[in-house]
């Protein structure tokens, strides 16, 4: 691993003025300029991309928004960046309140005509499909989020599957490339004891390669020499019988969506989650991506969360492997959203958090995986999501991807933000010629509630972190008021 880092060392060197930047710092981080692994502030893409990617000009930006939408958006924003006012909404959704029908009707109905409309594409998989329209209508697309998580059994494990498959299947009636990607949570299809189980026997068999375990199928590499490996101190039992059946299964499920996926020619991204299972998930995804993503045409895409250590080691080592197999793999580079709960698992246990220690080293650390991937791009091979709310990262990618050449629709490179926010990101990078996406999760209210709820837990920073994108709003409406009135 260290022989291969060291051919790769220039890409985070300091002579690159045009490394990328991540999505806004994850919560505990401070809102810093961003910098070069050297120190110093990165500004040179300013210049380059002044021309082609201009967020300056608001009524450019939202032309193709209307005025309700936009005031809509301004209201919600402005909601959701109120801190107090969340903290007071989580606690109402969790409390005994909602046992009451009257109240949880009242309030049920609010958060449907407010911030379900806003963030969510819709109750189901023909809701998000008109959705899915008005964005393509808008040059955008649309990635596929059927809210579904954390399955119990196996009962509910073919359940949630059977809601990927007729999402997947949805897609077909859509106009073509308007769905970008359906996006899936492992722990929709599969029990998380199984991932824990499965998981513990990785890391156990990392640590001690003559472990063998008879179920594993080919993969890439799932560790480097630095990942952490305390979540598994003592050697694991071998799976069980039923374990090793509910392990194919897992397996039956996720080959079954990628079958569908391929057959819809829209991608399959698995989303990363805690490192407690992420190398189950690494393990079920790369296993995937080795049977479906060929002819320089990834279907399943891994999740890459730069805010972890080892972060760019892993990267590095499962395209190295996946080359040499001749398999083109694809990455969303995001930067992370467990950082509190990762924190507090490794103090528990005595070890250091396998988060970076500042915002300069996931900055750096996010830079080294996303030029990386776009090396590889530019060379022919593989795909990669940069999921970024931040606009020096917009900057940055497109500097980048101007100065080694990439062709922007005709390459399979995809910038992602979420339904909802940051539009005015979105706008300036699709003016400037490439393929834009918006993360929209969908379901019925009283299934997505639930997954909003933990993803705000998870994200407030980024919540509260929208303010240009509320100006830039604010902006477009006062000018539109005046021309209304003059």
């Amino acid at each position: 691993a260290s022989k291969l880092l060291k051919t790769l060392r220039p890409l985070n060197s300091a002579a690159s003025s045009t490394t990328i930047s991540a999505i806004s710092p994850p919560i505990g981080y401070a809102e810093k300029p961003l910098q070069s692994p050297s120190g110093h502030a990165i500004t040179a893409a300013d210049t380059i991309t002044d021309n082609i990617f201009n967020l300056d000009d608001v009524d450019k930006l939202f032309a193709s928004v209307s005025t309700p939408t936009l005031l809509r958006a301004a209201l919600n924003l402005h909601a959701v960046a109120f801190e107090p006012l969340v903290d007071i909404g989580m606690w109402v959704m969790k409390s005994r309140l909602m046992d009451t029908p009257l109240i949880r009707d009242v309030i049920m109905g609010i958060i449907r005509s407010t911030f379900y409309e806003h963030f969510c594409a819709g109750e189901n998989a023909m809701a998000a499909g008109r959705s899915v329209l008005e964005l393509n209508e808008a040059g955008l697309r649309g990635m596929l989020v059927y809210a579904l998580e954390y399955a119990g059994d196996n009962d509910a494990c073919d359940r949630n599957l059977q809601g990927f498959l007729d999402t997947a299947e949805a897609t077909k009636s859509l106009p073509p490339s308007s769905v970008s990607f359906i996006i899936m949570k492992i722990t929709a299809i599969c029990p998380m004891r199984v991932l824990e189980r499965v998981s513990d026997l990785l890391r156990w068999q990392h640590k001690d390669p003559s472990f063998k375990l008879p179920w594993k199928l080919d993969t890439l590499p799932i560790f480097s020499d630095n990942s952490p490996l305390y979540h598994t101190l003592e050697k694991p039992e071998p799976l069980t019988p039923d374990e090793e059946r509910d392990l194919e299964l897992v397996h039956q499920r996720l080959l079954k969506l990628s079958q569908k996926c391929s057959e819809a020619n829209v991608p399959l991204s698995v989303d990363a989650e805690y490192s407690s299972v992420q190398p189950a998930i690494d393990y079920l995804t790369y296993s995937s991506a080795i049977i479906y993503n060929k002819d320089d045409n990834p279907i399943v895409y891994g999740t890459i969360q730069a805010y972890l250590k080892d972060a760019k080691e892993r990267l590095l080592l499962a395209t190295k492997a996946a080359d040499d197999m001749g398999i083109p793999m694809g990455f969303k580079v995001v930067r992370g959203a467990y950082m509190s709960s990762e924190a507090k698992v490794a103090s528990s246990l005595g070890y250091k958090s396998p988060i970076h220690d500042s915002i300069e080293d996931t900055h750096a650390c996010y830079n080294d995986c996303a030029s990386f991937m776009l090396e590889k791009i530019a060379n022919g091979s593989g795909g990669v999501v940069l999921a970024t709310h931040n606009v020096e990262s917009g900057k940055l990618a497109v500097a980048k991807a101007h100065e080694i050449g990439i062709g922007k629709v005709r390459q399979k490179i995809e910038f992602a933000q979420l339904y909802g926010m940051a539009e005015s990101l979105s706008f300036g990078l699709r003016n400037a010629g490439f393929q834009v996406s918006k993360y929209m999760p969908f379901g019925p209210i009283e299934l997505v509630l639930p997954y909003l709820l933990r993803r705000a837990e998870e994200n407030r920073g980024l919540l509260s972190a929208s303010t240009q994108d509320r100006q830039r709003t604010r902006e477009v409406l006062k000018r539109r008021l005046k021309a209304a009135i003059f």
